[in-house]
């Protein structure tokens, strides 16, 4: 399940589909954020697909679909009439955001908390090993194609606060980080939701009073936090070994 950002295309490969669903909803005058939400999910179960059918070559048909959908998505954007929208969901734009937006939200991260709790431990199954856990009964496809849409999803509605070209490297900090101190599954989803608040929060709150784009600022939060953790872990074991060379030469 988890091979997905294994892949170095398939994030991008998520949002470069969304961009070219908001550039089309730009050109068709339809709210992009409805149009990107039903491309996303769409192309979450062929980039499933990919994987499991294309093992070998999965990574080089990501690269042909992103290519292809690189060059649609410049089309588009020419022909649309306001290129200004369109760099609000390249970098983000905490003033873009309408309660339109906020409407839809609400109801998706229900939907998306809820599936977690529901298939907590299918998801913890998986996260391990793919074949044991079909064989242990565990409907594997159902939960990929599941998780691959609830990553969709999300890349869709972040866009406008992170920015579709930051959003991936959110994603990716925020796990990173949490698992260098998480010691369970658990804790590593608990960690990643704490650190997640906390970063884009801050980078909203460091953003606003001074004057920077909130999806750089937020990632930038993230980035710091993931280097403090790294720097204390590291002075951490440091003091902890002298300490035991301290202690086992001191008992010599």
């Amino acid at each position: 399940m988890f091979e997905i950002f294994s892949y170095s295309f398939m994030p991008r490969a998520f949002l470069v589909g969304n961009l070219v669903a908001v550039a089309l909803g730009m050109v068709l005058g339809v709210y992009p954020v409805y149009l990107a939400i039903i491309v996303s999910v769409l192309a979450a179960i062929g980039v499933e697909k990919l994987r499991v059918d294309y093992k070998d070559y999965a990574e080089l048909s990501l690269a042909v679909i992103l290519s292809s959908a690189l060059g649609l998505m410049t089309v588009l954007v020419s022909l649309s009439r306001s290129n200004s929208s369109i760099f609000s969901y390249l970098f983000g734009s905490i003033s873009l955001v309408t309660p339109e937006d906020l409407w839809v939200i609400f109801p998706i991260s229900i939907f998306i908390v809820g599936g977690v709790l529901v298939f907590y431990y299918g998801f913890f199954y998986l996260s391990f090993n793919e074949e044991e856990a079909h064989m242990a009964g565990i409907p594997v496809k159902l939960l990929n194609n599941f998780f691959m849409v609830m990553v969709a999803i999300t890349i869709s509605f972040s866009m406008r606060i992170v920015g579709g070209l930051l959003v991936a490297s959110m994603l990716i900090l925020l796990v990173a980080t949490a698992l260098r101190i998480a010691k369970s599954f658990r804790d590593t989803i608990i960690y990643s939701i704490i650190l997640g608040i906390f970063s884009v929060n801050s980078g909203l709150f460091i953003s606003f009073y001074v004057d920077l784009a909130s999806g750089g600022t937020i990632i930038l939060s993230n980035i710091i936090i993931f280097i403090l953790v790294v720097l204390y872990q590291f002075l951490r074991d440091k003091i902890r070994t002298k300490r035991f060379h301290y202690l086992t030469s001191f008992r010599r």
